[in-house]
């Protein structure tokens, strides 16, 4: 009987990280490094969860359109380290942003630092930084 709880514990455990594994990617898979962005715009949404934050902003283009941007960061507690809290940025605020486009042309991102209305910059624990070193 205890082995067969020991397997069954050790078969939840193992689908559980192979489940987070999945649902995880790399920067390369996703962004163009050599696809830079720099964004302003009005804060829409932030989604602070594991294993990325995302927030999304509004932007106005050259022709006056509003563009819907998703924009993601590193993690909840990566981003804690850096000195964001989760009143940061709240919807409203307008921000400006650098980082990477998607490989893919949408309005999707990759933050590498953005600079809050307080005029704070704060880091975005891109993985860029991570893709760049390898």
């Amino acid at each position: 009987m205890h082995r067969l709880l020991s397997a069954l514990a050790f078969a939840a455990v193992t689908a559980c990280g192979v489940q987070s594994a999945d649902a995880h990617h790399s920067f390369a898979a996703e962004f163009d490094a050599n696809s830079p962005i720099e964004l302003m715009g009005t804060v829409t949404k932030v989604a602070w969860a594991n294993p990325h934050t995302f927030f999304y902003i509004d932007v106005t283009n050259a022709k006056g359109e509003i563009e819907a941007w998703a924009l993601e960061m590193g993690s909840p507690n990566g981003l804690m380290r850096r000195g964001w809290t989760r009143d940061s940025m709240k919807i409203g605020d307008v921000v400006m942003v650098a980082g990477s486009r998607a490989k893919d042309g949408s309005f999707k991102g990759n933050a590498r630092s953005v600079t809050l209305s307080t005029g704070e910059k704060l880091f975005a624990g891109s993985s860029q930084d991570n893709a760049e070193n390898n």
